[in-house]
């Protein structure tokens, strides 16, 4: 009598290792802060050496992903919807750090957990794209927590600082948009070269001289692993899984950002962020987990065949 161990399916492995390569790419994300508040540069120089050495970074990869390189690919980078996405990108990312030096990483967090809400409004406002009720409900709910945070900061030092947070989500709001008016864009190559466009843009205004050996290593694996190596992981686990349990996945990078800084920094949110952060995380909860409802539902049947 012989016995054979049952074997996994092809699916669910992949769905597994979607789900480590997501997670991963969370937890680098969620670093953000600890190098924001490592480092002792100036922002200037901070946004312009992280984003060099993020795009170099990224160069690598975007040679064998998506197509590998190509000069039809790399050239659609400046048609009118690249250079579209170029420049959101470019100030997504100096808003980003920004935002970082001149308020609490918490605000920064809850702020831009409200950029997919942002995006469903703009594609079905600029597209005329079906957005479901929901998503329009969770969107609205979620600006009033942000309203909530912001008007605390009035007058309170951070006021700047929440305002570049939220620049920087209505401009990652429009990069998650464009790409679906012109679906040739390549999502790689386009953020090489955002890049290198930021560091040139910034880098004449950054104190490259007073960067001792510490602040270099912090800024190249701040790009290397926050900007460069998150991306990579979360597009290829996103892959392999349905979008709605990558969201919330993702989503875990709300609570963990400021919770390293509190951790490490003792850095205390006011209780504003409290406040406009629950009705954030709680919409963003409540939208996701229908999401993950709906999505097995219709995989349900098809698991069943």
């Amino acid at each position: 009598m012989t016995f054979q161990l049952p074997t996994r399916s092809a699916l669910a492995s992949d769905y597994e290792r979607g789900v480590v390569l997501v997670a991963t790419a969370m937890l680098a994300w969620s670093c953000s802060g600890i190098y924001a508040r490592l480092l002792t540069t100036d922002i200037w120089t901070a946004i312009a050496w992280r984003s060099l050495f993020g795009g170099l970074f990224l160069l690598i990869p975007s040679f064998f992903l998506e197509g590998g390189f190509s000069r039809r690919q790399w050239a659609s980078i400046f048609h009118p919807a690249g250079l579209a996405m170029l420049v959101c990108q470019t100030i997504s990312q100096a808003c980003f750090i920004g935002a970082l030096y001149m308020t609490t990483v918490a605000n920064v967090t809850m702020i831009y957990a409200t950029a997919p809400f942002i995006a469903a409004f703009l594609s079905w406002t600029m597209l005329k794209e079906r957005v479901a009720k929901r998503t329009l409900i969770a969107g609205g709910i979620c600006l009033i927590g942000v309203a909530v945070i912001v008007a605390s900061s009035i007058g309170g030092g951070t006021g700047i600082g929440d305002l570049l947070a939220l620049g920087m989500t209505v401009t990652f709001a429009l990069i998650i948009v464009i790409p679906r008016m012109d679906p040739s864009i390549p999502i790689l190559p386009s953020s090489v070269v955002s890049g290198l466009l930021t560091f040139v843009v910034f880098v004449p205004f950054a104190s490259t001289s007073s960067v001792d050996v510490q602040n270099w290593l912090l800024l190249a694996a701040f790009g290397a692993t926050n900007f460069a190596l998150a991306f990579v992981l979360f597009l290829f686990g996103s892959r392999k899984m349905p979008a709605a349990d990558a969201a919330l996945i993702s989503s875990m990078e709300i609570v963990l950002t400021p919770f390293w800084v509190w951790l490490f920094f003792s850095e205390m949110p006011p209780v504003a962020t409290f406040i406009g952060g629950a009705i954030i995380f709680a919409t963003i909860v409540w939208h996701t987990a229908i999401d993950l409802r709906h999505s097995r539902r219709r995989r349900a049947p098809m698991n069943a065949l």
